[in-house]
């Protein structure tokens, strides 16, 4: 039997933490913390606290347990849900949740007793109570799975759609790379981007929020609930509705109902098909429609979503229609919304007729297939992405362009600093310079694998310095714009997990991310919208595309505008001072807000911006202290319920292929949406348009 006056120092640890969290109330009422003293930001302010434990263990033995399990778990399952036609991301949140048990149960069980005892590394199993900061280090691990890795876009490219060779190492050294090269990147720009008080990452507050529900204590108001108590029944809730639209009733998924009334009618499904038209008046009652793209929009402040709103609005109701109803580039003959490539006669350009055996394109082939064409959305997204490249550019430079002289200028001299900077600077921050040898050596390393083996690769040794200079241009203006509006051996783990879940999946589903009339679940929507951005800038070149030998040469214009636009606003801010709404308008967040369209749909948008709405204005300005005590709480629990329920179902029905065939999983019901209205373009499945 275990010697009771083991669990002592468990005991007395736990009234010392209780003792320090005392102290630490009692000098926060005492000396409460100033305005100025506080973030600026005023979201942070109310969420995130103001005291912190610098004794309390971190690298502990149940945080690299439960760390490192954590990122593989959600690493499996994200890739495993990414590939499926309506992909399902699990988010940190369900690991935050589930690891609480789990690390309060090995602080109960595990020994206590010091290993290595009188050696420079002793250390113990069981340092103490499980402590927030464990589990904000676990929780960093599994955010690193929670993700997707963009580097595997190219391994499944190259292999499903191409049908080329590449190796499994190969792959590897490509996915290590990519991910790792950010770190240097981050640890450059951190004087940026971490550490000023206004870069305060809205998405952030959610786990935030959570951490203090789980850890705090506190008192249940009077009639009310506990943060506790509230994030169980909205878990509960979220958990029972999903089994809904992610099994019984999945077209709650999009509820296009005008198609409901028009069912023969091309033009109502393209104006109401909230999944392959412009989704007017279409909504979805399923969280995954909600967040899966655009992330959860609880977390988004309302000045974002407005202007993604508005950008929304003008891409999707008010440029697209005139584009394709003025028949701009023979649009009627192609889908008013599709991520596909066509040939000038409306049918599906066939890509593997002009790849040749070295992965080139073949001249003679592509000249008898003719010009790729887009649809008219398609074309406008590729427009608003180079309008919101020189929008941003322009944008820093007008609005932030001073402060980052001054950081420039401050980082070699004391800086102000916010309460939370200042709990920070009690710890030694990592050498800038480990950043520089994780940026030069990763560079290397890409060089070498591009050059060694090119037939895979493709890419030449002077493709990937123009790559990082690219980044290096782009990582501080499109980095402040996503601290204001929405970290390594978790990352080396979740590359191998994510790659070998890849990997074992096209290996082993006949037909994966080929939309046949047996195989409507492993679509690959993301990977698709990839495979046709491969085709565009690498494969057939952007000159034949949008240059002088292209269709679309007069989509360079966006160029200019989304260069002017940011003028126009900076001008209006100087013009009409005492107007602070005019200095919430954001070009290149409005510019840029179709960006995840496709795959995204409208519906997907719709509904994400009405739930923004509500949540980061109205409730947000008429009841603060329910947003303050419930929002972010909200938001993790509707991410956890749908995780677990997604998994349990996939596990109880998805194994065995078991489903059900009824007008209710019909998960949009406009089979017209996806046609074309020029007169006497034969698409099968449509009706031809004669007059």
């Amino acid at each position: 039997m275990e010697d009771p006056n083991e669990r002592t120092p468990l005991i007395s640890e736990e009234e010392k933490i209780e003792e320090n969290e005392e102290e630490e109330e009692s000098q926060r009422l005492l000396n409460p913390i100033s305005k100025e003293e506080n973030s600026p930001v005023e979201q942070v302010a109310m969420t995130v606290p103001t005291t912190d434990d610098p004794d309390l263990p971190v690298l502990t033995f149940r945080m690299w347990v439960l760390g490192t399990l954590s990122c593989v778990v959600l690493s499996f399952l994200n890739q495993f849900f990414w590939y499926r036609k309506e992909p399902l991301s699990i988010t940190a949140i369900s690991a935050q949740i589930a690891v609480v048990p789990l690390g309060q149960w090995m602080a109960l069980r595990l020994p206590t007793r010091p290993i290595l005892r009188g050696t420079r590394w002793e250390f113990s199993l069981n340092p103490g109570p499980f402590n927030v900061k464990e589990h904000v280090l676990i929780t960093i691990f599994a955010n690193a799975g929670a993700g997707s890795v963009y580097a595997i876009h190219v391994v499944t490219v190259v292999k499903i759609f191409y049908k080329k060779q590449i190796t499994f190492f190969v792959s590897l050294i490509v996915i290590l790379t990519t991910q790792v090269l950010g770190f240097g990147w981050a640890g450059i720009f951190r004087r940026y981007l971490v550490e000023p008080a206004e870069m305060w990452w809205p998405a952030n507050l959610v786990q935030v929020s959570l951490f203090r529900a789980l850890h705090e204590k506190e008192e249940r108001p009077k009639g009310g609930l506990s943060r506790t108590q509230f994030f169980l029944i909205a878990f509960t809730c979220s958990f029972a509705y999903y089994v809904f639209p992610g099994y019984l009733f999945q077209m709650l998924t999009s509820l296009s109902w005008i198609c409901w009334f028009w069912p023969k009618s091309i033009l109502a499904q393209q104006l109401g098909s909230g999944l392959s038209g412009l989704g007017i008046a279409a909504f979805g009652l399923d969280w995954s429609t909600i967040s899966s793209y655009l992330g959860s929009p609880l977390a988004s402040p309302w000045f974002a979503t407005a202007n993604v709103a508005a950008g929304y609005v003008l891409i999707m109701y008010v440029l697209t229609p005139i584009s394709y109803w003025f028949n701009l580039y023979k649009a009627k003959t192609f889908p008013i919304f599709s991520d596909s490539l066509f040939t000038a006669s409306g049918s599906i350009y066939n890509i593997s007729d002009i790849v040749d055996s070295n992965f080139h394109i073949n001249q003679d082939a592509y000249h008898k297939q003719g010009p790729v064409h887009l649809s008219t959305f398609f074309a406008m997204t590729y427009g608003v992405g180079f309008a919101a490249l020189s929008a941003t550019i322009v944008h820093v430079a007008l609005f932030h362009g001073s402060e980052i002289w001054e950081q420039s200028r401050a980082s070699f001299k004391d800086k102000k600093m916010d309460i939370h900077t200042k709990l920070m600077a009690r710890y030694k921050e990592a050498p800038e310079w480990w950043f520089w040898v994780i940026l030069v050596v990763n560079i290397a390393a890409t060089i070498f694998a591009c050059e060694y083996y090119k037939e895979q690769l493709q890419l030449p040794w002077w493709g990937v310095l123009l790559a990082c200079a690219i980044a290096f241009v782009f990582t501080l203006p499109i980095g402040i714009l996503t601290a204001i509006t929405n970290q390594v051996v978790g990352t080396l783990i979740s590359a191998f997990v994510y790659l070998g879940t890849a990997w074992w999946l096209m290996e082993t589903i006949p037909d994966i991310c080929v939309k046949t009339a047996t195989n409507t679940v492993w679509t690959c929507p993301s990977d698709t919208v990839f495979y046709d951005a491969s085709v565009i800038w690498g494969l057939v070149g952007p000159r034949r595309i949008f240059g002088d030998e292209g269709v679309y040469e007069a989509v360079n214009w966006f160029f200019l505008g989304g260069a002017i636009a940011p003028i126009l606003v900076w001008v209006a801010t100087k013009a009409f001072p005492n107007q602070e709404w005019i200095r919430l308008i954001n070009m290149p967040v409005l510019i840029s807000a179709t960006g995840m369209m496709p795959p995204a749909t409208a519906v997907n948008y719709t509904t994400w911006i009405l739930v923004g709405f509500l949540s980061g204005f109205v409730v947000f300005r008429y009841a603060p202290e329910w947003w303050q005590r419930h929002n972010y709480l909200l938001s993790g629990a509707l991410d956890a319920g749908l995780a677990f329920m997604g998994v349990a179902l996939y596990l109880c029905l998805g194994l065995e292929d078991v489903s059900l065939s009824w007008w209710g999983n019909d998960l949009d019901g406009c089979p017209y949406a996806s046609c074309p209205t020029e007169k006497g373009v034969v698409v099968q499945g449509c009706p031809i348009v004669y007059s």
